[in-house]
């Protein structure tokens, strides 16, 4: 059994499972461990869905583009940032909705449903699972919330493939301490200072196992960030009740 930094510090994600379905028991446990985490008030803004229909399954691995891995995996669920118990509880009470509707309070619910999707991460780890978080939920994020028939005050955040691994890649090269830890102020330069992460990047996809590629760490930031993605789900939160004020 790995002590919890050494796993910590061995993460990968995983992109190829065998075809073996978590037990009960096991779903279970990881649950459990999910619904344990932190939570800002105890507010418990989040939900998790099981998704076991294979043909739902199927649509929601076409949806994020991570067919191959969606569907072999042992378990896939959606994590769902969820404030709708407490806009009934609020209606209930003929109270105001306003406390819901803020940008704060989706913030509280989005590092809720983080907090608890982690918590299982780390849970499934320990258990020699293999995880990988599909930001691809959010590919067509109205879609998704019809298919899954979310009310109001609900956001499906990502989803999370559970599994036994076929393989794994080594461990990526994280960011140096320096360029990101930092004490009492923001050190601009020293933080944005990448020239040696860039050498390491560039090493380690060369000689990855599984893809290996002729990139680093910022040329693929650049191409990540010098468009606008997802612009659509603006206007889905506001749909949902959120006024992102």
């Amino acid at each position: 059994m790995k002590t919890t930094i050494q796993q910590l510090k061995t993460h990968v994600s995983v992109r190829s499972f065998q075809g073996i379905p978590l037990s009960q028991a096991e779903k279970n446990d990881l649950l459990s461990a999910a619904r344990s985490g932190s939570s800002s008030n105890f507010v418990q803004a989040f939900s998790i869905i099981d998704i076991s229909d294979a043909a739902l399954r199927s649509e929601l691995a076409a949806i994020t583009n991570s067919a191959p891995y969606v569907n072999q995996t042992g378990v896939f669920y959606v994590f769902v940032a969820d404030l709708y118990r407490q806009a009934t509880l609020l209606e209930a009470n003929a109270e105001s909705l306003a406390g819901i509707q803020s940008m704060e309070s989706l913030m509280v619910s989005i590092v809720d449903a983080t907090i608890a999707a982690q918590n299982m991460a780390v849970a499934a780890e320990s258990l020699d699972l293999g995880i990988c978080y599909i930001g691809g939920i959010r590919n067509d994020i109205d879609k998704v919330a019809k298919l899954l028939d979310l009310p109001p005050f609900t956001v499906p955040i990502f989803g999370l493939t559970i599994g036994y691994p076929v393989s794994k890649n080594d461990p990526k090269p994280r960011m140096p301490q320096k360029n990101q830890v930092a004490e009492n102020h923001y050190p601009r330069e020293q933080f944005a200072n990448l020239g040696a992460y860039e050498e390491q990047t560039v090493a380690y996809y060369a000689k990855r196992g599984v893809n290996a590629q002729e990139t680093s760490w910022c040329e693929k930031n650049i191409l990540f960030f010098k468009e606008v993605r997802r612009p659509e789900v603006a206007e889905f939160l506001k749909k949902q009740g959120f006024l992102l004020t």
